[in-house]
């Protein structure tokens, strides 16, 4: 175990109850949330929500389902997958609710970091699906989004822990490209992106430029208006929250003394 742990202490509490699609109680009385394991050498563990199982085995390119909770206090602990202990870290959070949000586990094991996205799950046009790109390899330069064959550019010199913003395009199937910004260059081909009417999407770069695992694309549909939720992996969002990062922030320190004397005791 290592600082993968205390990330997803983070993204633990703010993610229980049971998976659904959709958008936020417009009341503002919950919080949905989820987690996206981006980290190409991180380690699986199982999160721990008041004793019961939240996140299980979350591994490198996993994109939970939506979770809903009541805005209120939760414990968490987080544990080796599969065991119920060592309990590396055990904190007690409080969450306020009112968005949706994804939760993305980025960077290389030595430098792991949350990359904390709100989500707008909002209805596209009659036609239309949404889309947006997450840049979340650590080793990849800037890059543009392009159809492929003499196709737009939807999304332009996007760097490492970047986004670009939900797009509305036609319905369909794509064949995309993505380039070296402001070049030609081609670092990884996507074909048969399906995007269905009235969904919302993220495409997830993931992986290494120039290592193990490969550079790759990881979509995931977000929210479904109309229709049955497609059967990809679930989508992420806009732009970072203070208020979440603050509560990111407060669960390191919450648990990164107890994680040390604990996994040092491990190790022994």
């Amino acid at each position: 175990m290592n600082r993968l742990s205390i990330l997803l202490i983070t993204l633990a509490v703010l993610g229980l109850g049971a998976a659904q699609a959709g958008v936020v109680d417009a009341a503002g009385h919950e919080a949905r949330v989820r987690v996206v394991h981006a980290s190409p050498d991180g380690p699986a563990v199982d999160v721990l929500v008041d004793d019961s199982v939240a996140f299980s085995n979350a591994t490198f390119k996993g994109v939970t389902d939506y979770a809903t909770l009541e805005a209120q206090g939760y414990n968490v602990k987080v544990v080796p997958s599969g065991a119920t202990e060592p309990v590396v870290i055990d904190a007690d959070l409080t969450l306020e609710g009112g968005m949706d949000y994804t939760v993305v586990a980025v960077g290389e094991l030595a430098n792991i970091e949350p990359l904390v996205l709100v989500d707008n799950n909002a209805a596209p046009a009659a036609g239309k699906a949404h889309v947006r790109f997450v840049h979340a390899s650590p080793d990849a330069p800037a890059v543009d989004i392009v159809v492929a064959n003499g196709g737009p550019v939807l999304f332009s010199d996007v760097s490492f822990k970047g986004t670009g913003d939900y797009t509305p395009v036609d319905a369909g199937s794509y064949d995309l490209d993505v380039r070296l910004a402001g070049t030609d260059t081609v670092a990884l081909s996507v074909p048969g992106v399906k995007l269905d009417e009235g969904t919302v999407y993220t495409v997830f770069a993931m992986g290494l430029a120039g290592g193990e695992p490969a550079l790759t694309a990881v979509a995931s549909a977000d929210a479904a208006h109309g229709m049955s939720a497609p059967k990809t992996l679930p989508k992420t969002g806009a732009a970072n929250n203070a208020m979440l990062m603050l509560m990111v922030a407060g669960a390191v320190l919450i648990g990164v003394g107890a994680f040390r004397r604990r996994y040092e005791a491990v190790r022994a």
